[in-house]
């Protein structure tokens, strides 16, 4: 059997693998790293549909029906009502482009938690009347920040109430994933059905309208065990990039709005109106 002597090469390779496993030690963790608070956005600049494309993915978008059967499909189907919804990422929006492309209504973030107004509200929320569109607001709920009643005053305080002039709608809530955290907020599934109630018996009282529900069926599922309460009263605006709405959260056995891409023309989050625009006009004088 050989020995092993002082400074013979198997000892000096040895050696270097030592010195090779120490250093890697040094500078490679064990665990991948958790995500840095860099990674977080910064609170108040969610908008509506943030979430969306992770967690439920692209899948195409509505089938555009024209030349000579576009007449004959319409006449077949519901007709829908284009629209648009916009917040501070957009800042300027070029309404009349917009009106000129066929886009008939529109809702604008308002408001977030009880933290954030948006600061182009105002030039987003006229900008959009004074070209013809009826518009109307949204809130984006972070449950797990305040109730839902004290979300809801601080909604309609800046921005979110409503008035029967037949180009108002009524507020949206916007209750879908957490970007600063856990999906849930941190609520379980009976927390979170009772922090909505909670937002919208408070909307209700104070505007005298049922506010729509803005979400997409996964989320809900998941975080409201696909509850079923809401559906009689509040519309539902469904959330899905693809050429179907697909299925819908219990409760509801169609959807008002839908909010269909993030990448269309002029600005990125586009929606149908599931009617024509006399159904628009019915929603807006309540």
């Amino acid at each position: 059997m050989p020995v092993l002597r002082p400074g013979s090469l198997r000892s000096r390779r040895l050696r270097f693998a030592a010195f090779l496993f120490s250093v890697l030690s040094l500078t490679l963790p064990l665990t991948a790293p958790a995500a840095s608070a860099a990674d977080t956005p910064a609170r108040g600049s969610a908008y509506m549909g943030m979430g969306v494309p992770a967690h439920d993915g692209r899948h195409g978008s509505p089938m555009a029906m024209n030349g000579l059967f576009s007449g004959f499909f319409t006449s077949l189907a519901v007709q829908q009502t284009e629209g648009v919804d916009v917040s501070s990422h957009q800042g300027t929006v070029a309404w009349p482009s917009l009106w000129s492309s066929g886009v008939r209504w529109a809702y604008v973030k308002a408001t977030e938690g009880t933290y954030y107004r948006n600061p182009y509200f105002n030039a987003q929320y006229n900008g959009s009347y004074n070209v013809g569109m009826i518009r109307g607001a949204y809130h984006f709920a972070t449950p797990d920040t305040t109730a839902g009643s004290t979300q809801a005053n601080y909604f309609v305080d800046h921005g979110g109430t409503w008035q029967r002039d037949g180009k108002t709608l009524p507020g949206v809530l916007d209750i879908e994933w957490n970007p600063y955290g856990a999906a849930c907020y941190g609520k379980t599934q009976s927390g979170m059905v009772s922090w909505i109630r909670s937002f919208l018996n408070q909307y209700k009282a104070r505007t005298g309208r049922d506010a729509v529900i803005y979400t997409a069926t996964s989320w809900w599922t998941q975080c409201t065990g696909n509850y079923g309460g809401f559906g009689s009263v509040n519309p539902l605006w469904i959330a899905r990039y693809a050429s179907t709405p697909g299925p819908l959260p219990a409760g509801w056995s169609f959807y008002t709005m839908w909010q269909y891409t993030s990448s269309g023309p002029i600005v990125g989050d586009h929606d149908k109106f599931n009617g024509a625009l006399d159904r628009v006009q019915a929603l807006a004088r309540g």
